[in-house]
């Protein structure tokens, strides 16, 4: 079974063809982080226009990279759930479109569920039950699994999600966005131990990452003798590139702990689980992987949004019973659990 995917959810416009949930046959990204580097963040017109611009040569370009033509397409795969409103529209009705002129089913994906199962597209495959850590910019949960498609939230952020966090940190620090890659880079030359940063203290398996970041910057002004009131946005002009590299180094390790403390504490209360899958963006962190060694994760180039995901996890779908979605009525929502 061939199924095409397609994902906009935020700010990469991506498509490819997945045979059987596992085997990639292509995988076309086409990335906004150039465009959003200078303004410190997405900013969601800016990406919706963006998609309408590269989605039609994107999948063109992945059906040719996987040899196929529409006759050789089994079914359709869009993200629908969750993400930006604008990114998320131009994506569902490329989709519904597609799938009606050419008479192909479409399956409407969750954008988490995606990155879970690119854990199946390579290397060998987890084993249920599962306990899944969905790390992104958008999103921090804990998700037990007892069988393919069934999603139970056992975690969840109570602010910000840890990939958000990572952002914000960058910042203050004067560091380039994304967050996360320019964090992990100015690490590599810091003392992971020079700052003492908080756990925020957070009932059962939630999480919480605002007073984290908060942290670094009270961290920062008082490291520069510097009050309160100062703007977060200048303190980089006040910082050494030895103070950024300790600060990027001590915060990361602080995440990090936050992240493997919390699973640690999932799998005492889940003593079943057979495998432990850790999916979206922050997953292609170094320090998170050395962390957590006996782990399942995505291959790097499937950490962050790409279509490949998306067929991946409508395969899952169909051959766990679930319906094709009519094209004309499928509708998209910025905001909403995975359980639903």
């Amino acid at each position: 079974m061939k199924i095409l995917g397609i994902e906009t959810s935020c700010d990469e416009t991506a498509a490819a063809v997945v045979e059987d949930g596992t085997k990639i046959l292509s995988n076309v990204v086409v990335s906004q982080i150039d465009i959003f580097a200078e303004y410190g963040g997405v900013i969601p017109e800016v990406a919706a226009r963006s998609h309408l611009e590269a989605i039609l040569p994107v999948i063109n370009k992945a059906l040719s990279d996987a040899d196929c033509t529409w006759d050789d397409i089994d079914a359709i795969a869009v993200t629908h759930a969750p993400g930006l409103l604008g990114s998320l529209l131009i994506g569902t009705l490329t989709a519904r479109t597609l799938a009606i002129l050419h008479d192909k089913p479409l399956y409407a994906v969750h954008h988490l569920k995606s990155h879970v199962y690119a854990n199946w597209l390579s290397g060998d495959k987890p084993i249920f039950p599962i306990l899944a850590l969905v790390v992104s910019g958008g999103h921090t949960q804990i998700l037990y699994m007892p069988e393919h498609n069934e999603f139970e939230i056992v975690g969840t952020t109570h602010d910000d999600a840890v990939g958000e966090c990572f952002d914000k940190v960058a910042k203050i620090l004067g560091l380039p966005y994304p967050g996360g890659p320019a964090i992990a880079k100015a690490a590599l030359n810091g003392d992971a131990h020079k700052y003492k940063l908080p756990h925020p203290k957070v009932a059962g398996l939630d999480f919480s990452f605002s007073g984290l970041k908060t942290a670094v910057l009270r961290a920062v002004q008082k490291e520069l003798g510097l009050p309160i009131s100062h703007p977060s946005y200048d303190l980089r002009n006040h910082l050494t590139e030895q103070q950024v590299a300790d600060f990027a180094a001590s915060f990361q390790k602080t995440a990090v702990d936050i992240l493997c403390e919390k699973l640690t504490a999932a799998l005492e209360q889940y003593p079943d689980t057979q495998s432990v899958v850790i999916a979206g963006g922050v997953s292609a962190s170094a320090a998170l992987r050395e962390a957590l060694p006996e782990a399942y994760f995505p291959a790097l180039a499937l950490s962050g949004d790409n279509g490949a995901m998306v067929a991946a996890a409508a395969y899952y779908e169909i051959i766990s019973g679930v319906e094709p979605t009519d094209p004309y009525t499928l509708n998209i929502y910025p905001r909403i659990s995975i359980e639903k």
